[in-house]
């Protein structure tokens, strides 16, 4: 008992002198010295705090399961994965998909377009959706991961989670950002709805994207790290937040593409304070994962 309360005391003391998180970073590192890694653990902490930039990778390719649990598998299996990279690139290079020139980004695209048996015949065939999508989470995971073959795994591995594991799930948040827009502030809807703006909005961007190119890296893998670990549904909070901080910008705005345009352009010096209230919605509306260690 006395060592709870020594806990909770540190624990508010250092959220009072700006050091919120050393205790997290703490419970953290325990989790991540076990030999077989506690995949639930993690999505909990995940969950609930911010991951620690120097352990982000690591627990996101956990989690996406580019590595397994097991401590001791985690070398041979990035050599595997680091064979296969090399593999794939070769067979692109062979058939001239890609060259020395090709930009990173456009690489990964064929990569995960050949894996997943959808290489077009030719480069002459324009994008599909689902490949500017894909293109837009590389974008921004190349701005995170420094590593080229952890950069490729972790953008399809990801871009696989949305198409599989959160596939119904997407197409139903526009719906879901109304219902709870209708309840944070109903006088901001009716203006959308008065607008006809409501099915304008950039679904596609906050939604299918998950903000990458609506917010900038930092603010944005504090999103993922939610999105990962197991909740599509942050990304509803992180537009309602987007919605709620602009208010004043959008209530003064009546035409439908001036306000999609906005949204699709929103000012970049606070998003670090949206994201933050966005998670404090979050967790209002859905409540708090238990943390256990």
């Amino acid at each position: 008992m006395a060592e709870d309360s020594q806990r909770n005391f540190r624990s508010v003391y250092y959220e009072k002198v700006g050091f919120r998180g050393v205790e997290e970073k703490k419970s953290l590192e325990i989790l991540l010295k076990d030999d077989r890694l506690d995949i639930e653990k993690l999505c909990t902490f995940s969950q609930r705090f911010p991951l620690p930039s120097m352990y982000r990778i690591l627990v996101w390719k956990v989690l996406l399961g580019i590595i397994p649990p097991h401590h001791e598998s985690h070398t041979l299996v990035m050599k595997y994965r680091m064979e296969q990279y090399r593999d794939v690139y070769h067979a692109l290079q062979v058939i001239r998909f890609i060259k020395d020139s090709t930009p990173q980004v456009e690489v990964f695209l064929r990569m995960h377009q050949l894996e997943s048996g959808r290489l077009p015949r030719n480069l002459a065939f324009p994008l599909e959706p689902e490949d500017e999508v894909f293109l837009a989470i590389a974008k921004a995971m190349e701005e995170v991961v420094e590593d080229n073959i952890d950069c490729y795994w972790l953008v399809s591995s990801f871009v696989n989670q949305l198409n599989n594991k959160y596939k119904d799930l997407l197409p139903q948040l526009p719906k879901v950002l109304e219902q709870y827009l209708n309840v944070e502030d109903n006088r901001l809807l009716a203006h959308l709805k008065a607008c006809s703006a409501v099915s304008k909005l950039p679904y596609n961007l906050w939604f299918k994207k998950c903000f990458a190119g609506c917010l900038p890296e930092s603010s944005l893998q504090r999103v993922w790290d939610k999105v990962i670990s197991g909740s599509c549904k942050i990304l509803v909070f992180v537009a309602l937040e987007i919605l709620l901080t602009f208010k004043m910008k959008i209530m003064a705005l009546t035409n439908t593409e001036k306000i999609a345009q906005f949204l699709e352009n929103i000012p970049q010096d606070n998003t670090d304070a949206i994201v933050s209230k966005a998670i404090d919605l979050w967790h209002k509306h859905c409540g708090t994962p238990v943390h256990l260690v």
